[in-house]
C-alpha cells in the first residue's frame, strides 16, 4: 500500500539510474522539509536506534484506527531528514489501521535503499519505522 506522494518518489527513484543522483534526491528532499521547533526536539520525540539525532512528532487527526496520520520529523544530518521524507510520503495521510498494514521493508525496497544505506542507517530507518508502527498502534490502529 503505497501513497500517490511515495509512488512519485518510487518513479522518480526509476527514473534517477545513478545512486548518486538518488542520494543527492534524498537530500534534496530532506532540504526542503520545514525544520521541527526545538521545543520539540525532546526525549519524548527522540528516536533510540538512530547513529544521528531523529526526532518524530505524530500529528493524528481524528481517534480510533480510523483517525488519519501524519507527522513532523527531523535530524542533524541531511540524509536522514531525506529518510524522514520518505516516510512521511509513505505514511501520511494513512489512517491508522492502514499504517500497520504498509510493509515497509517491501515499499523502501523498491527504492533500493537497503543495498545503498550502510548498516548504521539501515538500522536508525528501521528505529523510525518501528516509532511510526508504534504511535499508530497506541493512537487505536
Amino acid at each position: 500500500m503505497a501513497t500517490p506522494e511515495f509512488e512519485d518518489i518510487a518513479d522518480t527513484f526509476d527514473f534517477l539510474d545513478d545512486w548518486e543522483d538518488r542520494y543527492r534526491h534524498v537530500i534534496d528532499m530532506g532540504k526542503a522539509m520545514d525544520p521541527l521547533e526545538d521545543a520539540f526536539r525532546v526525549p519524548a520525540t527522540k528516536v533510540e536506534g538512530c547513529a544521528s539525532q531523529v526526532w518524530i512528532v505524530p500529528e493524528v487527526e481524528g481517534e480510533g484506527p480510523d483517525a488519519v496520520f501524519r507527522f513532523r520529523g527531523d535530524s542533524d544530518a541531511m540524509i536522514v531528514r531525506g529518510l524522514i521524507a520518505i516516510l512521511k510520503a509513505m505514511y501520511g495521510g494513512l489512517t491508522l489501521r492502514e499504517v500497520m498494514q504498509v510493509d515497509a521493508p517491501a515499499e523502501l525496497g523498491r527504492l533500493g535503499l537497503n543495498d545503498h544505506l550502510s548498516a548504521q542507517r539501515s538500522n536508525g530507518l528501521r528505529a523510525m519505522v518501528e516509532r511510526i508502527r508504534l504511535i499508530a498502534a497506541q493512537q487505536g490502529a
